[in-house]
C-alpha cells in the first residue's frame, strides 16, 4: 500500500494556479516560471501523493481527475491557511497585535458598537478581538488589571491614577417607567414623587463604585448589574429608572415604556471616554478602535452633564 508523502506548499501552489488559470502555460506566466518547471512541480506532487491529478491526454486543457477534484478543497484550505499565517506574521513584524481585548460600557449604543466592529473586521482581518461588555467602573478596572488593553468607559474613568482618557462621545439618559406604573400614569409628576417608588439602579462590583451612587433619588432601590435585566423589569412595571435613549426608543414608540416628565429629574448625558494604561500604550489595531469611537462620538461632544445610571 502506498503511503502518501508530504507535498510542499510550492507544489500545492502550482497545482492551484493551474486550476485557476486553466493551463500549464498560463500557470507559468502567472508564477513567472517556465512551463517545464510547472510540469515538473505537478509531476513531483503526483509522485508524492501517488495519485494522478490531471488528465493530460485527449484534451488541450488539463482537466482534473476524480482524485484531483477530491483534493482541490483541501489544497485551497491549506493555501488560505498559509496566506493567513503570512499576513499575521507580517502584522507582527510591523507591530500589529495578534489580538485585542476591548472592554465596552454597556451604555454604548449597539448600533455604534456594531459599526465600529464591522469596520474593524474589514480593516484588520488577522487580528482576533475579545469583546467584554461591562458596567460603570468595571471597564476601568479591566484596563488597570490588564484584562483589556483599551476600554470605552463611562465617566467614572476620569481622574483614575495610571489611566489615560480621551473623550469618546456620549448618550442621552432619560427616566422611564411602564405605562401602568403609577409614575407612568401621571400627566404631571409633582417634585419629589420619584422618591415614593422603587428606583431600578445599575450597579457593579468594581472598586471604583464602592460607596458611590449616581442620580439615585429614591430611598427604595433595586440594584442590578445587568442593563438588559433592568430594561426587562422596567417594562414589567416593577420600578422606574434611567435608561440610554437609543436602547429604549423602540419601547417609547411602541408604548411599552413612557418617558417620565420629572421636574426634578430630567435625565442627563452619560459621557464616554476611551481609556488605556499609561504604561501600556495601545498598538495599531487598538489605537484604530479608539480613533473610531472618538470619531463617531464627536457629534455628542457639545452635550454636557453627568450621566444618570
Amino acid at each position: 500500500m502506498h503511503t502518501p508523502g508530504t507535498p510542499t506548499f510550492d507544489q500545492l501552489r502550482i497545482f492551484l494556479t493551474i486550476v485557476d488559470t486553466g493551463s500549464f502555460a498560463a500557470a507559468g506566466r502567472s508564477l513567472n516560471r517556465a512551463v517545464s518547471v510547472i510540469s515538473y512541480g505537478v509531476a513531483n506532487l503526483e509522485a508524492q501523493l501517488g495519485l494522478m491529478l490531471f488528465e493530460r491526454e485527449g484534451t488541450r486543457k488539463p482537466q482534473l481527475t476524480v482524485a484531483g477534484r477530491a483534493l482541490l478543497a483541501e489544497a485551497r484550505s491549506i493555501s488560505h491557511g498559509i496566506d493567513g499565517l503570512r499576513a499575521k506574521v507580517k502584522g507582527l513584524l510591523d507591530g500589529l497585535e495578534a489580538e485585542v481585548d476591548l472592554a465596552v460600557d454597556v451604555m454604548v449604543p449597539s448600533e455604534r458598537l456594531g459599526r465600529v466592529l464591522r469596520a474593524f473586521a474589514a480593516e484588520f482581518p488577522t487580528v482576533q478581538l475579545r469583546l467584554h461588555v461591562e458596567a460603570l467602573g468595571a471597564i476601568t478596572a479591566m484596563v488597570l488589571d490588564r484584562a483589556a488593553v483599551v476600554g470605552i468607559s463611562g465617566p467614572l474613568a476620569a481622574g483614575v491614577e495610571g489611566v489615560e482618557c480621551i473623550a469618546a462621545g456620549s448618550v442621552p439618559m432619560v427616566p422611564v417607567a411602564a405605562p401602568d406604573h403609577p409614575l407612568g400614569r401621571m400627566e404631571r409628576i409633582p417634585p419629589g414623587a420619584g422618591r415614593d417608588y422603587t428606583q431600578l439602579v445599575l450597579t457593579d462590583r468594581s472598586r471604583f463604585t464602592e460607596g458611590q451612587d449616581y442620580s439615585v433619588i429614591s430611598p427604595k432601590t433595586w440594584r442590578l448589574a445587568d442593563l438588559g435585566a433592568k430594561h426587562a423589569l422596567l417594562r414589567e412595571g416593577i420600578g422606574w429608572g434611567n435608561m440610554p435613549l437609543p436602547m429604549i426608543e423602540p419601547d417609547l414608540v411602541a408604548g411599552t415604556l413612557v418617558r417620565l416628565a420629572m421636574p426634578d429629574h430630567l435625565g442627563g448625558t452619560y459621557r464616554f471616554a476611551g481609556v488605556w494604561r499609561r504604561d501600556t500604550p495601545p498598538g495599531p489595531a487598538a489605537s484604530w478602535l479608539l480613533d473610531q469611537f472618538v470619531a463617531l462620538g464627536k457629534d455628542d461632544l457639545e452635550l454636557h452633564g453627568m450621566g444618570d445610571v
